[in-house]
């Protein structure tokens, strides 16, 4: 079908992995050569071999990919072509034919999985113990370069580029104002979309702002919490973003590893589960285990480790060349016009300041929780669903 008149075709998806891919999974998974590990040292050299090891028997033996690719197919799936990349994405309609439209922005080592447990309820909050009235249209695009929007073919696909692409999405779809939601790049994304698409974009909700202090603050006048945050996003740079640092330079000679090894893929992702979810001593405690797996297969099976990696080196490489636009250079971005709400999760690896992020946002809603961490959708569903309910009611009227 022809969504806008103009020769954009818009074609239906469903994810059918060939059983010879499958086949090939299970080849490497038995073949796998482990490496040594010092004892004792738990998580803090990396993922423990003893865990790894257990997991991959677990995705070898029991993980039954047909039975999360059904699930995957429960939702209406879509593909168009925009700026020359292949976007993939849920379209999941109300029944309620007032619903308010909303994008939804996963990030990285996330995907689309990120929001299955969230569909339902936004779309048909009745049917789910709340009020017809906050119900929504639902948007939920894969990121140029992620799951099966990927891999993509040309240079130059930074979150601006990305946040431009959904933004022609909502167009294509006939959506003339909507809001959106967005964690880790997608927070950045949706709000790349703010400055985009203004005059659309009602209103933006994230998990996750990047607003650090000026080195001339006065820390003097810091609330303890607010010095703890400061403490965890200094810790996240010195300790816990070293993978940032090698997608952002060497993309290329990383998807080599994690492309052909499927435990590598798998432990270059469970990491970031373990650090950054609202678990004490492994990710199960806060992800479904087969979600996790899940996510970490539609990096596998689309070969996509390196094309969702070099979204960090083509921002990085955008800002060092001197080419952004000015209104969302990263350190010093202009205010954002479009009305913002936070949800800060305890276990988010930088919980955001509102003070700091007052000055870069027009924070409008700000709500802090007890439980949750980074990937709030697959850990407390019913949390990021209630708060993503009660910040768009203001915004569903149009006067």
């Amino acid at each position: 079908m022809n969504a806008d008149g103009c020769g954009h075709s818009i074609r239906p998806f469903r994810v059918d992995a060939p059983e010879s891919d499958l086949q090939y999974l299970r080849d490497k998974l038995a073949l796998t050569r482990w490496p040594d590990e010092l004892p004792g040292v738990g998580w803090s050299y990396g993922v423990p071999l003893g865990y790894l090891k257990e997991l991959s028997e677990y995705w070898l033996n029991t993980y039954d990919w047909r039975a999360q690719e059904a699930r995957l197919n429960e939702y209406p799936q879509f593909t168009t072509t925009v700026d020359g990349a292949n976007l993939h994405f849920y379209h999941v309609r109300s029944p309620r034919p007032d619903a308010f439209p909303l994008l939804l922005a996963h990030g990285f080592p996330g995907s689309v999985v990120e929001f299955l447990q969230v569909l339902g309820p936004l779309t048909d909050p009745a049917a789910y113990g709340g009020d017809g009235s906050d119900a929504f249209h639902v948007i939920c695009p894969s990121i140029p370069g992620y799951g099966f929007s990927g891999p993509t073919v040309a240079t130059g696909w930074h979150p601006y580029r990305a946040g431009q692409a959904f933004a022609t999405l909502m167009s294509r779809l006939g959506y003339e104002r909507y809001g959106a939601h967005g964690t880790d790049w997608g927070s950045r994304i949706v709000r790349d979309m703010g400055l985009i698409d203004s005059d659309h974009l009602a209103a933006i909700h994230r998990t996750i702002l990047h607003a650090p202090p000026n080195p001339d603050d006065d820390l003097s006048t810091y609330s303890e919490s607010e010095l703890e945050r400061l403490e965890d996003i200094a810790h996240f740079g010195a300790e816990l973003s070293g993978y940032m640092l090698i997608q952002s330079t060497r993309p290329q000679t990383l998807a080599y590893a994690l492309t052909d090894s499927p435990v590598g893929q798998l432990a270059w992702i469970v990491e970031k589960f373990k650090e950054w979810t609202d678990c004490d001593e492994f990710p199960e405690e806060a992800v479904d285990r087969d979600l996790m797996l899940t996510d970490v297969m539609l990096y596998w099976l689309t070969r996509t480790a390196g094309s969702s990696s070099r979204l960090y080196y083509e921002l990085r490489h955008w800002r060092q060349n001197d080419r952004p636009d000015p209104r969302v250079n990263w350190n010093t971005p202009l205010p954002s016009p479009v009305p913002t709400g936070v949800a800060v999760f305890p276990r988010e690896v930088m919980r955001p300041l509102r003070r700091l992020s007052e000055k870069t946002d027009n924070i409008v809603h700000w709500s802090e929780f007890d439980r949750g961490g980074h990937f709030a959708g697959l850990e407390v569903p019913d949390l990021l669903v209630d708060d993503i309910r009660t910040f768009f009611r203001r915004f569903r009227q149009t006067s």
